[in-house]
């Protein structure tokens, strides 16, 4: 008994190693690992193809019309005795003619009308269906390049909290390190109390911005795994060297050329610009008259009277409505309306994208600049604590003035990491505006 009560405390023992150990680790992704996982469990895209399966129904829809259309009819009726007077049959008593005894009927008919000429709507209707479902899919494709790049800055701003992070926890070992040397200075009075205190404090307002990187990573974290579609507590962490580092840029009129023709929301509104000229033709076609060829069978059958069987007909049907020779004209610039709003909304659009493209392009060229200048910051700070300390050391400088070169130290460690995360943001940013972020 004693030995499966071990057995079960040490099978216990595993079981709580193994899910701790498990809770600990970390998933690290790649950026691109991470952009294929968002795309994959996006429930934008998700809904953007069920819109394309939309448009591929209507599109079927449009074509259909060209099928013939099949009915098919029939009755069975119940008749009271009526009063009928047929000359041709049989005289009664006085002298007159009686009609035979009806009190049923049977019939049913099946027709079949074949569209031939309809003012061309239906083949201007397919063309337009075309156009939406493929300015849908393009649709999708501007949806997916958002969402990309959505993932891009969760991902960079999940790297930013670590660096950060990792800034702070360098600069907080070195800083509790300095207090255990003062801890001992001061016991052995070689440093006033209050010097040793002011370094503590310094430690605490470490250990406090620790907490504040540290929590900016659980909500990076949990943003980030919204948007993979992972489980909120899974742990990530992320691959620095898959970030973009900062490269030699086109030309402004290069983005933009690549953005009038290579954006997935512009050749959406093309398409839409063209379904709308279809629409147009299609509002023209009320002023024309539509064909049909028209087939059908007929059969009948009333008990004691008549029997109709093979009763096929067949011929040429032509329908015109005369009204539309004046209420065609309001569909018609209604339609024509609507185009010109469309290009008006495309010109709009460039103007939008262009200024968007020279905002992210000049942003992109001051982030180059601030980690250019943020570099040589780091370096004089380094510098400039390496300084400090020694003239500290030799009783040169007070302890105030160690403090303050250690803060700017860390200081400049952090607006570095920040703007290299930035930059790499921004570039993406400038990459997406252009159409090229593929």
């Amino acid at each position: 008994m004693k030995h499966k009560k071990y057995i079960r405390l040490a099978l216990v023992f595993v079981l709580f190693s193994f899910i701790k150990i498990n809770a600990q680790e970390s998933k690290t992704l790649t950026l691109n690992e991470a952009i294929e996982l968002g795309i994959k469990n996006s429930k934008q895209l998700k809904l953007s193809q069920a819109k394309i399966d939309e448009a591929v129904a209507s599109t079927k829809q449009a074509a259909e019309a060209r099928l013939p259309e099949a009915s098919i009819s029939g009755s069975y009726l119940r008749l009271t005795k009526p009063n009928v007077n047929l000359k041709g049959f049989g005289s009664d008593s006085s002298g007159g003619f009686t009609s035979p005894t009806i009190s049923q009927a049977l019939y049913g008919s099946a027709n079949v009308s074949l569209p031939i000429y309809a003012g061309s709507k239906i083949k201007y209707g397919i063309e337009s269906a075309k156009y939406l479902e493929q300015a849908t899919r393009l649709d999708a494709e501007h949806d997916k390049e958002a969402v990309t790049l959505n993932i891009i800055a969760a991902y960079i701003n999940l790297y930013k909290a670590s660096a950060s992070a990792k800034v702070v926890e360098e600069n907080l070992e070195q800083s509790r390190l300095r207090d255990s040397n003062f801890a001992s200075l001061e016991r052995n009075g070689l440093l006033a109390r209050n010097d040793m205190l002011r370094a503590q404090l310094q430690t605490s307002n470490f250990e406090l911005a620790l907490v504040d990187a540290q929590n900016s990573i659980q909500l990076a974290t949990v943003n980030m795994n919204i948007l993979l579609g992972l489980p909120e507590s899974t742990k990530l962490a992320v691959d620095s060297a898959s970030i973009a580092r900062p490269v030699e840029l086109q030309s402004i009129e290069a983005y933009e050329a690549s953005a009038d023709t290579g954006r997935n929301d512009v050749q959406a509104l093309d398409y839409r610009s063209k379904a709308a000229d279809a629409a147009i033709k299609i509002a023209k076609g009320d002023y024309y008259p539509s064909l049909a060829l028209t087939g059908g069978y007929v059969a009948a059958h009333v008990p004691k009277l008549l029997t109709i069987t093979n009763a096929v007909t067949f011929g040429l049907g032509v329908k015109y409505d005369i009204g539309s020779l004046w209420k065609t004209k309001s569909k018609v610039q209604q339609a024509e309306a609507r185009a010109e709003q469309l290009e008006i909304s495309r010109d709009i659009m460039t103007d939008n994208i262009h200024l968007a493209i020279n905002q992210a392009y000049q942003t992109y060229l001051t982030d180059i600049k601030k980690i250019e200048v943020n570099n040589k910051a780091v370096l004089q700070a380094n510098e400039n604590y390496r300084i400090s300390k020694n003239k500290y050391d030799n009783s040169l400088l007070l302890l105030t003035d160690l403090l303050d070169a250690n803060v700017e130290q860390l200081r400049a460690n952090l607006d570095l990491e920040v703007s290299k995360a930035d930059a790499a943001l921004d570039y993406y940013t400038l990459q997406q505006t252009a159409g090229l972020l593929k």
